[in-house]
């Protein structure tokens, strides 16, 4: 995407999160990897989404979208409310039951542009913290997160400032194997981490989207 394109998208969404009815309560919005390197064009418009847990259930709204659509969880894992408004953004598991990541990625994006969306309870900061550490004792260096994030969006107030200096490609992060090294990893592990992460990111194909719950 040329960056000014990926800019307006990052816009939209925060639009959307702030005006309009979300699956699952939304507490943050970041931007991170190529966007926030002040790339032009962005190979791929990274979003991370902090969201809350849905607590209470609501067992109507459950048997009736169980009813009308053949998915369950609606009123449980998202709101019955926002389903009822944009039912055509209901989206399910494998299983069956609505996903509040796929809900979320079919609001936000649309189907055709190069954007990931990574969706968790967690804050963007924890949870860098916590998928490097698992997967350093899996080895499994393709499930990490770029570190080098950029917070746009918290309870309800945009970060107008950063988000201009988003636009201006005027914030300044290191490499991403550096990034990596600044979490106190040895330079060849951060070397092969930032490659998985890179061979990951180049597989993806349209719009994308990881649901994580910690």
């Amino acid at each position: 995407m040329e960056r000014s394109a990926a800019l307006d998208r990052v816009e939209t969404i925060l639009d959307r999160v702030t005006e309009e009815p979300m699956p699952v309560p939304v507490r943050e919005v970041w931007v991170y990897g190529d966007v926030a390197l002040g790339l032009d064009p962005v190979e791929r418009l990274d979003v991370y989404v902090t969201k809350d847990l849905l607590l209470r259930g609501d067992a109507d709204a459950a048997a009736e979208f169980r009813a009308s659509h053949g998915v369950d969880g609606v009123g449980q894992s998202v709101s019955a409310e926002w389903a009822r408004e944009y039912p055509e953004y209901i989206r399910a598991n494998d299983t069956g039951h609505a996903a509040p990541e796929k809900c979320l990625a079919a609001h936000l994006l649309p189907d055709d542009e190069p954007v990931h969306l990574e969706v968790c309870n967690a804050p963007f900061d924890d949870n860098v913290t916590r998928r490097l550490r698992a997967a350093l004792d899996r080895e499994a260096y393709e499930q990490v997160l770029d570190p080098r994030g950029v917070q746009l969006w918290a309870d309800g107030e945009r970060a107008t400032e950063t988000l201009e200096k988003l636009r201006g490609g005027e914030l300044p992060f290191p490499t991403l194997s550096g990034a990596f090294e600044m979490l106190e990893l040895g330079e060849e592990t951060a070397a092969e981490v930032a490659e998985a992460v890179r061979a990951r990111r180049a597989e993806q194909d349209g719009a994308t989207v990881r649901g994580d719950v910690v």
